[in-house]
């Protein structure tokens, strides 16, 4: 849609949108009823952007309560992830299922890894694909509580494994729950907080990926001593222990009350809103009040819910934007971090090492979630994830340069590099994404929009478990650190996407989210744009103003 601009000085830009959803919303709806919807969707917005961390947390605790324990689920996948591939590196797992290789030790084949890695992938893609309808038809609460239920079977398959085989079945089976969990437990995140909350709680789910990837590390180095089938089979059993007690505790959570608002349920979301906040009546009553505005906003702009309305007119860009950011997680270098025991040990490190280096880098990540929330309240997400995507490339030539000379001490200066990397990865890219993509999508289409971005992510994810495999295996292409010198290219092809198209989303209401990208702004004046949502009448035309500190 083009957008009709005036400027009134050199500071002061006002956007005329006669035929903006606000309007056509407005001019629908005269009525005293209406009237009455706005201004308390309005106090309601402006009481969020007044409202402080220490406000929030006072008055939603239960919100934060129950989106955390929704996000602990994610670090099962966590879990897993990293304990498929640092099994690569694990002798008794190794003498179990795999041949004896060139080097005379024995090596799970590159193909079998390559499978093994993208098993989990391709099941998460259909758990994908399955949460974008199952969520908006049931709900986050049942969702999550089926999902869990299925898991919880599921563990038993790769827990009597004799085979590969049986290994690479029981990752596709077991991926499709993961899938759920990949986008539900954010956007639950996303729905049940105050704006000044959404960027904590939607990136703890980072956090959780990180406490999952360092529990695996840490069994599997406190059982390296054992030589027997319970020393991979003990690791295999663990997941019971997350995923039983969340299926008990979840079936006792409230629902998305913006869910609630979107299925209609209107009284049903006032009560669900009562379990998670602890403002006034009049306060939840506002609350409700913009939730329907701002359904009412994007059905003017996109009566569709369907996978197919992400991909038209403005949700387009929006989907675009959620897509690429999820992509660049797993373009920019993160799969070395995945396989970070069998990296180090490929790299030249002793297995004790090499399992010790990876537990360092796991507490690492949770270190770089806890600044990241810091870093996010200054610096907002736009500065965070550009600036990320430097330091990481720097980074990754800095792990090839290392390469190139054959010392012990290149070994450890590799390890100590990657060390760098997931410390710059996880305060900015891997944890900044997760709130970037709770933002973009507009309500109507979140749930949809999210499940394509991630389900591209794990595409990505799969093209990096078929060639990570082989720039490692010591009987394939044994680049070792020289991988650093790919990653850090596709590192750059990266950054340059993120300097022109990511927007800064910090502070913005949904509503506001939506007249920005209806209106076409381009990435780089999101920052400094203010935009009311909200109806102003002028001599019988509607308007909306933007203004920025710059021209534009």
């Amino acid at each position: 849609m083009p957008v009709n601009l005036s400027t009134r000085n050199d500071d002061v830009v006002e956007v005329n949108i006669q035929d903006s959803a606000v309007s056509r919303l407005a001019e629908a709806n005269t009525g005293p009823k209406f009237s009455a919807l706005v201004g308390e969707a309005q106090t309601a917005t402006d009481a969020e952007h007044a409202m402080t961390i220490r406000e929030a947390l006072r008055l939603y605790p239960k919100a934060i309560a129950w989106s955390m324990l929704f996000s602990t689920a994610i670090a099962m996948e966590g879990f897993d992830i990293v304990l498929i591939t640092s099994l690569f590196a694990f002798p008794p797992f190794t003498k179990k299922y795999g041949t004896v290789g060139k080097s005379g030790k024995y090596q799970i084949p590159a193909p079998w890894q390559a499978a093994l890695s993208n098993g989990a992938r391709i099941g998460e893609i259909l758990g994908l694909l399955m949460n974008g309808i199952l969520a908006e038809k049931f709900g986050f609460k049942k969702t999550m509580v089926g999902t869990l239920g299925l898991l919880t079977a599921l563990i038993f398959i790769p827990f009597f494994a004799q085979n590969l085989q049986t290994l690479v079945a029981a990752d596709i089976l077991m991926g499709v729950p993961w899938g759920v969990f990949q986008t539900l437990t954010c956007q639950y995140a996303a729905e049940v907080c105050p704006v000044v909350l959404r960027p904590y709680l939607t990136t703890y789910v980072n956090a959780m990926w990180g406490v999952g990837q360092l529990i695996a590390s840490g069994a599997l180095r406190g059982l390296l001593q054992r030589t027997d089938q319970w020393a991979y089979r003990i690791p295999f059993a663990l997941q019971w222990m997350w995923s039983v007690p969340l299926m008990v505790a979840i079936s006792f959570a409230p629902e998305s009350p913006w869910w609630l608002v979107r299925r209609g349920r209107v009284d049903e979301a006032r009560t669900a809103l009562k379990r998670l906040s602890l403002t006034s009546q009049v306060e939840q009553d506002n609350t409700i009040s913009m939730m329907r505005h701002t359904d009412e906003v994007e059905k003017e702009i996109s009566a569709g819910t369907s996978y197919w309305d992400c991909f038209k007119g403005v949700n387009l860009r929006r989907t675009e934007i959620t897509s690429i950011v999820w992509i660049i997680q797993a373009a920019s270098g993160a799969s070395l971090m995945g396989n970070a025991a069998y990296f180090f040990q490929q790299a030249g490190l002793p297995t004790s090492i090499s399992f010790d280096f990876s537990m360092s880098l796991y507490s690492v990540a949770i270190i770089g979630v806890v600044i990241s929330w810091f870093a996010m309240n200054r610096l907002g997400r736009r500065t965070l994830y550009v600036g990320g995507l430097c330091a990481m490339v720097t980074t990754m030539l800095a792990v090839g340069f290392a390469s190139l000379a054959t010392t012990k001490g290149s070994s450890f200066a590799i390890g100590s590099m990657l060390l760098v990397f997931t410390l710059c990865y996880d305060i900015t890219v891997g944890t900044v994404a997760y709130s970037i993509v709770t933002e973009m999508p507009s309500l109507r289409l979140r749930t949809k929009t999210i499940v394509i971005g991630r389900a591209l992510y794990n595409v990505q994810g799969i093209i990096n478990g078929v060639i990570t495999p082989y720039m490692l295996n010591p009987d394939s292409w044994n680049w070792k650190g020289k991988a650093g010198f790919f990653w850090a290219g596709t590192g750059f092809c990266c950054l340059l996407w993120a300097y022109f198209r990511l927007p800064e989303p910090r502070g913005r209401t949904s509503a506001e989210m939506d007249v920005l990208f209806e209106q076409g702004i381009s990435a780089r004046k999101f920052r400094k744009a203010v935009v009311d949502p909200f109806l102003i009448r002028e001599d019988g035309d509607v308007r909306v103003e933007l203004q920025t500190v710059e021209k534009m």
